[in-house]
């Protein structure tokens, strides 16, 4: 015997249009960050200027396009999974543009006369105190 059902309609709310609009926008934006700090990576000229570009939007799209698919799914799950991963680069991209920016400086790479200020420069000078 064979049943007969109904098709199943699934209809969307009007709630459900925008978040879907919203989420395209943030991922637009974040996408548009992550090409503005693959641009500012290539045509900056020196380390710091590079390393700005490399993590002040890289980092913020990241986070937008996070935003967006956690809008877009709609599930606890997908914000579980994300959460962590926004926390890791958040934490992550500081402390490796830090101890990029240190290396450029021991190597001689960095351009000194740029600096404002040069706060390597006087830990440099003075020898560590001896221990014991």
């Amino acid at each position: 015997m064979i049943l007969a059902t109904a098709p199943i309609e699934v209809t969307a709310s009007p709630l459900d249009a925008v978040l879907d609009t919203v989420a395209l926008v943030l991922i637009l934006v974040g996408a548009l960050l992550c090409l503005t700090a693959a641009i500012g990576l290539l045509r900056f000229r020196d380390v710091p200027t590079r390393l700005h570009a490399a993590t002040k939007p890289q980092v913020l799209g990241l986070i937008v396009i996070c935003i967006a698919i956690a809008l877009s799914l709609r599930s606890w799950a997908v914000l579980a999974f994300i959460i962590p991963i926004v926390l890791i680069q958040l934490a992550t991209a500081p402390l490796s543009a830090h101890m990029v920016g240190r290396q450029a400086y021991r190597n001689g790479t960095l351009d000194r006369a740029a600096l404002y200020t040069d706060e390597l420069r006087a830990s440099k000078e003075t020898p560590p105190a001896a221990g014991g």
